[in-house]
């Protein structure tokens, strides 16, 4: 049976196995009854600019 000849380095393990553990984005809706866009959590709207009930950036 074959054996590795050098031992695999920390960084090349963990660089390897990064990717097994990733998982979907986690989206919420917008809380703007007009909105009701999908976004990230605890991000602005970016359809109309609004965060937690108050207009945070103006969007054309």
């Amino acid at each position: 049976m074959p054996v590795p000849k050098q031992k695999k380095s920390k960084s090349k393990v963990r660089s390897r196995r990064a990717h097994d553990y990733l998982t979907e984005l986690s989206l919420v809706t917008c809380s703007n009854p007009e909105c009701g866009e999908q976004m990230m959590p605890h991000r602005v709207c970016p359809r109309c600019g609004q965060y937690k009930g108050r207009q945070v950036i103006q969007v054309s």
